[in-house]
């Protein structure tokens, strides 16, 4: 939902900030005074082509800022990692124009593209003007509409979950039969790489080991001087650290037949001389058993080298180099045994295919039978909306594109079934239904998505709905109908309509009014949110003029009343 939108600069804005609400935004105004200048706005920080013309003349740039409430939209969420933008629940996206043409655009103050712009805000509002319209012209949503019509998110669910499950054995089937094309040169690869690894026979751990015993072999000589030393200082020389001790326990003992208390220190004194002439003969015994050999150095450095030779050229540790060998050895096995293994890979893959084709054949079946019921309900929608020469078609094809063996029925299978669907419109009776964006007439197109977007109000993705020119060319009994269709729209989406119709501006929920005046020599456009008193006002200029008499006045409050009975 579309919580705030302010402009500066842009066209004959100056600068303005408009709140608006859920429900229905009703945006009305003299002819000229710049209510059509907050649809461009609109689709400008929407991603739409900047024109250096609405720069408003004299300005260094134009901005339009848009605050979004996406709430826990997962969709949106993850078009906003891919961008590694942080959202909790607020969307800003700020778009700057500047006199050339060219434009900048910011996402929660991080810069983006026109394209992740564009990208991003698909499904945030839905723009019904002449010839701009976003979700429902483009032919790619409406088998998501169709299926949402008809209920059948359990059953693309499904097709969706084969699909996937059959495109992986199809995949592996593909892998394996190309590996047998290659087979003659993948086997001697695996081969050579086996028996490379076999050769060496890593075992996890062995690198430590190794390293430990090639460090002693290479300091052997100081090793052998160090504990030599060591062994010597501590008994085997005169005045040895043991000799010392002894002198010293020999005196606390006699000093313990004196007093008692002395007794467990002297146990103490000669226990640690006991220790101390253990660890000096340890050290002399390890002193004669460190051998510098540096045959069994130059083995334990090639054994080293090995390793790591191995680690380099299979995952980088002994663990990952282990897992390829036996990832080698039993393709090998099934390389030997590539009759039995693709016979059995294709048997997988044959079940699967049969398997999604029959979901996704039943899947069409419910699409068509649905497709004739959603256009009729559109097509009488059109009928009370003042075209009743108009007729709505939804055509179901078969999906088009490089069939392969993934295909039913000639037609591409994909994660969404075998099937694509449009929206086709004939305005006049006799005339061809051809695709929405085709339809010449705004008005007519702007009632066209009105008709749509009240029959599948509640289904489509988009989070806010504009209108513009929807009431163009019509009055009376027709624009009332149009504006209770837009209200009951409003029950399910935010709605922004720019009208001239009080028909229409009574069912709003929020009435903002757009006015042009004149600041000495510069023309200025300013929006104002009405008050339930200034609504009355400014429905009773739209139903009498300039000239606002008792009676418009009156007949203004008596439409508001019937209106808001309605809602």
């Amino acid at each position: 939902m579309l919580t705030c939108l302010r402009i500066r600069d842009l066209a004959i804005i100056e600068q303005l900030e408009i709140e608006l609400g859920a429900g229905l935004n009703v945006l009305t105004g003299e002819t000229g005074a710049g209510k059509s200048i907050l649809v461009d706005a609109l689709e400008l920080v929407l991603g739409g082509k900047g024109k250096a013309e609405l720069v408003r003349s004299g300005a260094a740039q134009a901005e339009v800022e848009a605050m979004f409430d996406v709430g826990d939209d997962p969709g949106l969420r993850e078009k906003l990692q891919a961008l590694e933008v942080e959202c909790e629940g607020e969307l800003l996206i700020r778009r700057v124009l500047l006199p050339n043409g060219r434009t900048r655009a910011f996402v929660n103050g991080r810069l983006a593209t026109a394209q992740q712009l564009s990208e991003l805000s698909r499904g945030l509002a839905d723009i019904s003007s002449q010839h701009e319209h976003h979700t429902l012209t483009n032919p790619a949503t409406h088998l998501g509409y169709l299926d949402a019509f008809a209920s059948l998110a359990s059953q693309r669910e499904q097709v969706a979950a084969a699909f996937a499950v059959l495109r992986e054995a199809h995949q592996a089937l593909q892998e394996f039969d190309q590996r047998v094309k290659d087979r003659a040169q993948r086997e001697d690869l695996l081969r050579y790489q086996v028996r490379e690894i076999e050769e060496v026979s890593p075992r996890v751990g062995e690198e430590s080991e190794l390293g430990e015993q090639r460090d002693r072999l290479k300091h052997a000589g100081t090793l052998m001087q160090l504990s030599a030393d060591a062994a010597d200082s501590l008994y085997e020389r005169d005045g040895s650290v043991s000799e010392v001790l002894a002198q010293v326990s020999a005196h606390v003992h006699e000093a313990a037949t004196l007093d008692a208390s002395l007794r467990d220190l002297a146990q103490q004194l000669e226990s640690a001389r006991a220790q101390l002439e253990d660890a000096a003969r340890e050290l002399s015994r390890y002193t004669r058993s460190v051998q510098a050999d540096p045959e069994v150095l130059t083995e334990l450095e090639e054994r080293l080298h090995a390793l790591q030779k191995l680690k380099r050229k299979y995952g980088g540790s002994l663990e990952n180099v282990l897992t390829h060998l036996a990832q080698s050895q039993s393709e090998l096995a099934a390389l030997d045994d590539h009759e039995s293994t693709s016979e059995r890979l294709r048997n997988e893959y044959q079940a699967k295919l049969g398997e999604t084709r029959g979901i996704a054949r039943e899947l069409s079946k419910q699409r068509k039978l649905a497709a004739s019921k959603l256009a009729k309900a559109i097509s009488e929608e059109l009928s009370s909306l003042g075209m009743g020469g108009a007729r709505i078609q939804v055509d179901v094809s078969p999906l088009e594109g490089k069939l392969g063996e993934l295909e039913v029925d000639g037609a591409r299978l994909s994660s969404q079934g075998i099937d694509r669907a449009e929206f086709l419109i004939a305005p006049n009776r006799g005339e061809q239904a051809r695709p929405l964006s085709k339809v010449a007439s705004g008005g007519e197109l702007s009632r066209a998505m009105l008709a749509i977007k009240r029959v599948l109000a509640g289904l489509g993705p988009a989070g806010m709905y504009v209108f513009d020119e929807v009431d163009s060319g019509v009055g009376g009994a027709v624009a009332e109908v149009i504006g209770r269709k837009i209200e009951e729209v409003s029950e399910h989406r935010q709605v922004l309509c720019i009208t001239h119709l009080p028909q229409i501006a009574v069912f709003a929920k929020s009435h903002f009014k757009v006015e042009k005046t004149s600041q000495g020599e510069r023309t200025v456009s300013t929006v104002k949110k009405l008050s339930k008193r200034e609504q009355e006002e400014e429905i009773a200029r739209m139903l009498g003029g300039l000239k606002i008499t008792a009676k418009t006045r009156a007949a203004a409050a008596e439409m508001l009343r019937e209106a808001r009975a309605v809602a």
